[in-house]
């Protein structure tokens, strides 16, 4: 656990997928043929801790949708690329597009992907993470597998692990608890 989270110190930006990461990967229509998807609030607080800290977010998906807009929103996540299928070439372009004084490569990034278009961006990136129910291929090319399954607080873990590789763990649960926050120093 130790190398994950040194590993996971690394990372200035964390890429999530959408269906079967933020989400449990049903797509489901109602009588009037409109999508719906289910989020986990605990991954949006995951999300948004992150952003307390610096580490910025991204949502790279292959399909379209203005309810992934409307999440990606509400969560702060700062670049949000739709209906891209080729996830490592849409992962470049963003990469090209973020600040260069931020000196962010492919290797400062987490990805969390569960399925065979996500495998090459995540075998691009400095920390791969997937989940318990993604397709095997994933798995094995994973540096993590999340206890959760998608949409059920699986990218909280992951933000969580972020966190703790920062040093920022404590002082953001700190934040919800009576407890003092407590430095890197005090847990060594």
């Amino acid at each position: 656990m130790q190398d994950l989270i040194k590993k996971a110190g690394q990372v200035k930006l964390l890429v999530m997928d959408v269906d079967g990461i933020l989400s449990n990967g049903q797509i489901i229509y109602d009588a009037n043929g409109i999508e719906t998807k289910a989020f986990s609030v605990q991954d949006g607080v995951g999300v948004k801790s992150l952003a307390r800290y610096g580490i910025l977010t991204a949502i790279i998906t292959g399909r379209s949708s203005a309810m992934v807009d409307k999440r990606a929103a509400e969560m702060g996540v700062n670049y949000v690329v739709q209906g891209r299928d080729d996830k490592l070439i849409a992962l470049n372009e963003l990469l090209s597009t973020i600040d260069p004084a931020l000196g962010i490569t492919a290797a400062d990034c987490a990805y969390m992907g569960d399925d065979l278009p996500d495998i090459k961006a995540m075998q691009t990136v400095g920390f791969a993470a997937t989940v318990p129910n993604a397709h095997a291929e994933v798995i094995n090319r994973s540096d993590m597998v999340t206890t959760r399954a998608g949409g059920t607080g699986a990218v909280r873990e992951i933000c969580d692990l972020i966190l703790k590789g920062h040093g920022h763990y404590q002082d953001f649960i700190a934040h919800y608890t009576l407890d003092e926050a407590k430095t890197q120093d005090d847990l060594s």
